[in-house]
């Protein structure tokens, strides 16, 4: 079967096609800019990229050259090829716990989570309806990143905060990156040959998570009701006391959403280095003896190190650990660094075997207490894989 794994944004179209059951890649790309002035696609098949300039003004001049594209570069003969079309949303409340097949009924509870997540569900949704259109005769399928989550107990996922919020509201822990942390579990349970396995998997990127499965049951998982809490991210302050906001509020004379903004837009690595969100740039400035780099870096690898420990108290001893997403995966220095910081738990992180990027491979030492895996997510070939299932 060919699926076509697809994640709409606001200004953005990213895809990939795939043949099912093999896994086989057979083209990928993403359209840049939708809506304004200096739109652009790229299109990467063979190894081979290419990027090429185009008029966008809407999600359907996107997915029209997606078509044509598909059929210039002959990975599908006709549209009746194309068996599925997987979408990516960001949050499907508490009335999803796994993806379905997309119809009216799901689009209008898509649409009443839209005041949980303003900026994606929108663009998202959007996505689905120009490939309705485009495809009206190719089932679509509905991959929400909160729907991993929703295993979660309640007291694990409800606030200490008036319960009637909770019911009114929907005021509660929802978590976010659900369908990475479900690829990398399922991918360390093939690689070991164990599917009851108890995982810490850290999603260290721009955006971070951590997540403690047990048997692919989630325990708890550090985003909350937003992407805002948890670890200190690029840009995203991560757990703050809430008096804060109407602390600073009063101090710099901003409203909530000013002060809200720059606890997700001008905080964590950003914020405490003053000068990137990117790592890369974080591993720069440390080689230069930039104090604030340290600082950034020592604080983000102290916010991952403690949440281990809780998870791995949480899953009465961990048996893997796993880093994926940007740091994770190509981070040395990072996760040598909560290595260290996680001696405690008897974790020894190797370091010829951890200097190695983006591949999935062991870097602990033998004698270490819990084993320790890069695991390179894939969220595309999930979604795709779930459209596969639902529609096989």
């Amino acid at each position: 079967m060919k699926i076509l794994s697809v994640n709409a944004g606001s200004s953005s179209l990213k895809f990939t096609l795939f043949e099912l059951p093999e896994k086989k890649e057979l083209i990928n790309g993403t359209f840049e800019k939708i809506g304004l002035n200096d739109s652009f696609y790229s299109i990467k098949i063979n190894g081979e990229k290419t990027k090429k300039e185009a008029s966008l003004k809407s999600h359907a001049d996107a997915v029209n050259i997606l078509i044509k594209e598909l059929l210039e570069n002959k990975v599908i003969s006709s549209l009746e090829d194309l068996d599925g079309v997987g979408h990516r949303l960001v949050h499907g409340g508490n009335k999803f716990s796994k993806s379905v097949i997309i119809n009216d009924e799901v689009l209008e509870a898509a649409e009443e989570c839209i005041e949980l997540a303003p900026i994606h569900n929108p663009a998202n949704i959007l996505g689905i309806r120009t490939f309705m259109k485009a495809l009206p005769n190719v089932a679509q399928v509905a991959v929400f990143d909160t729907a991993f989550h929703q295993t979660m107990d309640k007291e694990d996922y409800l606030y200490g905060v008036p319960y009637e919020w909770y019911q009114k509201y929907g005021v509660r822990r929802y978590g976010f990156h659900g369908t990475s942390h479900r690829y990398v579990y399922k991918t360390i349970c093939e690689e070991l040959k164990n599917d009851k396995l108890k995982v810490i998997n850290c999603h260290i990127g721009n955006g971070s998570s951590l997540c403690a499965i047990d048997s692919g049951k989630v325990l708890h998982t550090t985003m909350g009701f937003t992407p805002l809490a948890g670890v200190i991210m690029g840009t995203r302050s991560g757990d703050v006391d809430a008096s804060i906001i109407p602390f600073i509020m009063k101090k710099e004379n901003k409203t909530c959403e000013e002060v809200v903004n720059d606890l997700n837009k001008k905080s964590g690595l950003l914020g405490i280095s003053g000068v990137s969100s990117d790592s890369r740039d974080i591993e720069d400035g440390i080689k230069e003896g930039n104090e604030r780099c340290q600082l950034a870096n020592d604080m983000l690898c102290k916010s991952v190190a403690n949440y281990i420990a809780m998870y791995n108290n949480m899953l009465n001893g961990a048996d893997v650990i796993t880093f994926t997403a940007g740091l994770g995966e190509n981070s040395i220095l990072t996760r040598e660094a909560i290595g260290n910081l996680i001696s405690s738990l008897g974790v020894k992180i190797d370091k010829e075997r951890n200097n190695v990027r983006g591949k999935m491979t062991l870097i602990s030492s033998d004698d270490s207490s819990i084993p320790v895996y890069i695991v390179p997510t894939n969220e595309e070939l999930m979604i795709a894989e779930d459209t596969y299932e639902l529609i096989k």
